[in-house]
């Protein structure tokens, strides 16, 4: 069974957005160092929205506003990550806090057009990092 995970391409502005959010995973060791869009499962009794919101105030401590679904290649719009977990990923923008790295990461960092790339993204991300490049001006 395909286990439901959830995302946020967190950026500057939803229109037109210049910068994306990427955080450093420090859990599980197979995955520490690499950079992730923040998220993650969805718990029994969630919507994947709850648990996305949920998740970004215990891993960054933000609130924010989500708009569209980043299309991923699965039927159902959904990324693969391995055979085990297929995420969901909304376009988003901080309503309030500062992104820091509480939970499960150990930095945060924005990333323009130019430098997006210059942080090693966990290999499962990459695709979608691809889809959004498209979009940062």
């Amino acid at each position: 069974m395909v286990r439901a995970v959830v995302g946020a391409a967190i950026v500057d502005d939803l229109d037109h957005p210049t910068r994306l959010l990427s955080a450093r995973r420090t859990e599980p060791p197979a995955l520490a160092g690499g950079w992730e869009f923040a998220g993650g499962k969805v718990d029994p009794g969630e919507t994947p929205e709850q648990a996305l919101h949920r998740e970004l105030i215990e891993e960054l401590g933000v609130t924010v506003r989500l708009g569209e679904v980043v299309p991923g290649p699965l039927a159902d719009g959904r990324w693969p990550l391995g055979e085990s977990y297929a995420m969901t990923v909304w376009w988003a923008v901080v309503d309030s806090g500062v992104p820091a790295p509480i939970e499960d990461h150990d930095a945060v960092r924005w990333l323009t057009a130019e430098d997006l790339y210059d942080v090693p993204w966990l290999p499962a991300d990459l695709p979608i990092v691809d889809a959004i490049a498209t979009r940062l001006r």
